[in-house]
């Protein structure tokens, strides 16, 4: 009796199952990912995370590119890349919806919650002053405190040109009748910020933007090193108009509470139901970024540093990232 007929068609059939098995274990097989980041090196530690998770699903992720927020939606709606893992929830509205919204994006879940922003003032020039809101700085006297180039203007360190914190700024400038007082001092934020806590060592009173998470709260401590300011009405531009900032403390800080996501092409998201199956389950605790942010400013910066960050978390939370991935392979079955 031949059975090489047999032996022909079981090794046939064993190999089917072996293909059907390897392409449910890595559905992302040939497939290429193009993430997208701003030009905000903190942002690579939870960008680079979806990266190596995205690799554990076969696809072929390519090196995170720099682009400003903006172009970045546009990119991803045109199908020129493929995601940005930091979309801020209100913030980044205007950016999402000028690109097309959900006709060519696509977002679901939640990646890090409570993300703050909002102006500060040091502590000690606060208490001296009884400084707690912004347009206290409409005082010609208090405002001069606050000013470093001899203007007469209050100088706050604030966002890059570009940034979605940019416009929300020049907006409570006007709404709050600041405009004069106040000058928005742009550029690099991070060498501003390093002249800002240069004087701050130096016993001069500051004033800044920021927002969490991010290593500047880690350096000058709310509460300790310097006071958030409150605003004194709700008021937000374009998408965000009529938004109610005030929280349920009763204090208002001019800016919501935001929420981080993973936004995707919303054609490549429909076609891997895997990969999308991650970007929704994905969860990153705010403290957990800002403690990586922090190692940044203390010197850990360098890509290999980002990089070894980030196989440690995943080391440490092996489960939780293991879960990832598995809810991801099975939305591909």
């Amino acid at each position: 009796m031949n059975f090489q007929p047999l032996r022909t068609a079981f090794a046939a059939g064993l190999l089917a199952v072996c293909a059907t098995a390897i392409a449910q274990d890595l559905p992302g097989k040939g497939i290429k990912v193009q993430p997208l980041q701003s030009s905000i090196a903190e942002e690579t530690f939870q960008t680079l995370l979806v990266s190596r998770a995205l690799e554990k699903l076969g696809y072929d992720v390519q090196p995170i590119r720099e682009i400003e927020y903006a172009t970045a939606y546009v990119a991803i709606a045109n199908g020129d890349a493929t995601l940005i893992a930091a979309n801020w929830n209100p913030l980044h509205d205007d950016f999402y919806k000028n690109a097309g919204g959900q006709a060519k994006l696509w977002r679901q879940g939640t990646y890090s919650t409570n993300a703050l922003q909002g102006y500060l003032i040091d502590k000690k020039t606060a208490d001296a002053h009884k400084i707690r809101s912004i347009d206290q700085l409409k005082d010609p006297a208090i405002a001069k405190l606050f000013d470093t180039d001899g203007d007469g203007q209050a100088d706050l360190t604030g966002c890059n040109p570009g940034w979605g914190c940019e416009a929300v700024i020049n907006h409570h400038l006007q709404a709050y009748g600041l405009s004069g007082a106040i000058k928005h001092v742009q550029g690099s934020y991070a060498a501003l910020m390093a002249d800002t806590i240069t004087r701050h060592k130096e016993g001069k009173p500051i004033l800044y933007y920021t927002w969490t998470p991010y290593w500047v709260s880690g350096v000058l401590k709310p509460g300790s090193d310097v006071v958030w300011l409150q605003v004194p009405f709700s008021s937000l531009p374009g998408a965000q108009k009529g938004v109610e900032t005030r929280l349920p403390n009763g204090q208002n800080y001019g800016f919501i509470p935001n929420t981080q996501h993973i936004v995707a092409n919303k054609a490549f998201a429909e076609a891997n139901p895997a990969a999308a199956k991650l970007f929704a389950v994905m969860q990153l605790p705010v403290g957990d970024i800002n403690a990586q942010n922090l190692r940044m400013r203390n010197g850990e910066n360098k890509a290999a540093d980002i990089a070894r960050h980030t196989d440690a978390w995943i080391k440490a939370h092996q489960k939780t990232f293991d879960g990832w991935i598995a809810q991801a392979r099975s939305a591909a079955d």
